[in-house]
């Protein structure tokens, strides 16, 4: 936010000092979340984490279910088992427990960490985009319009942007679900 509107009193301060008046410029708005919504390539890299990511996730669905399978016996049998037997289950239990959390949180620090990668890429790309369209349209400015408190829909060149996007391709920046390997190698103690 703070960001934007820099850039928009950089913008105001140009063309404050430009020789042109406002009638020469032309000027586009952008919704940039529009953009990173509702492209091909952001709906591509959204599949591609999903397809990364779904075998893991159903691997952890498994393991708490078989988890969840071995509490319910062991409330049942509990009541049978000597001392021993029962303060040995109830350890393993423990044990099983915080490691599915460690693994559930080591995936989901995964899968954040290949989000952010793609998203920063996918940023780019959208960008360069629109710096490639405005130079061929001739704009002068382009303006992100989340923070613009008003713009006439005249000049709002999101579904143009969204069509350039959409013939470009929907196979997104890197969408590495073929480059990144995510799930890690088992060792003894993990399984």
């Amino acid at each position: 936010m703070v960001k934007t509107i820099l850039w928009g009193a950089a913008a105001i301060g140009v063309l404050a000092a430009a020789p042109v008046t406002a009638a020469e410029l032309k000027i586009g708005v952008v919704n940039y979340n529009q953009l990173l919504g509702e492209s091909p390539q952001a709906k591509a890299v959204a599949e591609a984490l999903r397809a990364e990511f779904m075998p893991r996730q159903r691997e952890l669905q498994n393991a708490g279910q078989l988890l969840k399978t071995r509490e319910e016996k062991f409330q049942k049998d509990a009541a049978t088992m000597s001392d021993d037997q029962r303060s040995r289950e109830e350890r393993d239990l423990r044990e099983s427990e915080r490691d599915l959390q460690r693994k559930q949180s080591e995936a989901q620090d995964d899968l954040n960490a290949r989000r952010n990668e793609e998203l920063s890429r996918l940023q780019r790309t959208i960008v360069d985009q629109v710096r490639t369209y405005a130079k061929a349209q001739g704009y002068d400015l382009v303006i992100a319009g989340e923070s613009v408190l008003y713009t006439n829909s005249a000049i709002d060149i999101t579904p143009q942007l969204l069509q350039v996007l959409t013939r470009s391709g929907g196979a997104g920046p890197g969408t590495a679900s073929t480059t990144h390997k995510t799930s890690k190698p088992s060792s003894k103690k993990d399984e």
